[in-house]
């Protein structure tokens, strides 16, 4: 329930039903059922949304109406959370969600899943104990709803606190930008001459022939952080400047990090920039899909401008980093 709440308060396209039409594309690691899920019909992305609601804000109720509808309950949000571990890469937080759905389940239930004999060992193990008093219904519910409320509430206290970006408490993004890194053995970076190769991360979007990874409940860190990166500044987040400089010095831990580098066995790049890009699906069938690319891309424009390792010397003694060493 904490989770509808947030998002019917967190953005508009929940109470609109139009979520559904742009978070196939734009969460952060998609995978190869999210591409497909995107093409999906208007209608059935309403009707996606509307589960959504069903699941997050109507279905904890069941807990409150007896034994069935309990691990009714329980049923419908495990059936859930695989729904959306199947659609995306959303680390291991779906996994984690399953867990306390299993408690909806009394041994009456899991006992169709066991035989005869592992029940009756099971009972002997089992030691007596007093039942405790159960809640009434309106004991229950009079527990509950100032929890319910502060979450309903604009001015909810922890949003007060953590504003630095809608999504994480319920918005969708409506479009997907990238953080491209590129490095070049030029002299000049300004040369229009000079060639500029890519860093691949290991999942994130970049090249636009590579498939959408499926990696789920693993967690690339550094993927998730870079997603979250280019909706901001670099000055925003320090830290792409130092991974820039690490990549500049070649450092075997941070390039262990990545999928692919341009620079393996020749000598390192002399520059390295962050390009910004707008990404989209490919139309499955489309002109692009059949020349075997998943994503299209479009240029925004520079995301940080190129840099050097020597320029690099005092922005890392300023904030007492470690100043790589070039391998």
């Amino acid at each position: 329930m904490p989770g509808g709440l947030i998002k019917i308060r967190g953005d508009r396209c929940w109470r609109e039903l139009t979520c559904m039409d742009y978070h196939y594309e734009t969460q952060p690691v998609p995978n190869p059922v999210s591409y497909f899920m995107h093409r999906s019909p208007w209608w059935f992305h309403r009707l996606e949304t509307l589960v959504n609601h069903f699941i997050e804000l109507l279905v904890p109720f069941f807990l409150l109406l007896g034994r069935g509808m309990t691990i009714l309950h329980g049923l419908l949000q495990i059936l859930f959370q695989v729904l959306l571990i199947i659609s995306g890469n959303l680390s291991f937080l779906n996994w984690l969600t399953v867990v306390p759905s299993l408690a909806c389940f009394d041994d009456a239930s899991l006992g169709l899943l066991f035989s005869t004999r592992m029940k009756e060992r099971v009972a002997r193990l089992q030691l007596p104990r007093p039942q405790g008093q159960r809640l009434s219904l309106g004991e229950q519910l009079y527990l509950s709803w100032k929890s319910v409320l502060a979450l309903a509430l604009v001015t909810q206290t922890r949003n007060k606190n953590v504003e630095w970006h809608d999504l994480t408490y319920g918005g969708i993004t409506k479009e997907r930008t990238e953080i491209i890194l590129q490095g070049t053995s030029s002299l000049d970076p300004k040369d229009p001459t000079a060639v500029w190769e890519e860093f691949e991360f290991k999942c994130k979007p970049g090249d636009l022939r590579r498939r959408p990874c499926l990696i789920s409940p693993y967690h690339y860190r550094l993927d998730w952080l870079m997603w979250f990166a280019a909706f901001q500044t670099y000055e925003q987040n320090e830290w792409i400047i130092h991974l820039a400089g690490k990549l500049l010095a070649q450092e075997e831990e941070t390039l262990s990090l990545l999928a692919t580098n341009p620079f393996a066995g020749r000598d390192p790049p002399r520059w390295i920039r962050g390009e910004h890009f707008r990404y989209k699906f490919s139309q499955p069938g489309g002109k692009h899909a059949v020349d075997g690319k998943w994503w299209i891309r479009k240029r925004i424009g520079p995301y940080f401008p190129p840099v050097n390792l020597q320029g690099l010397r005092k922005f890392f003694e300023d904030r007492n980093w470690p100043y790589p060493a070039q391998h």
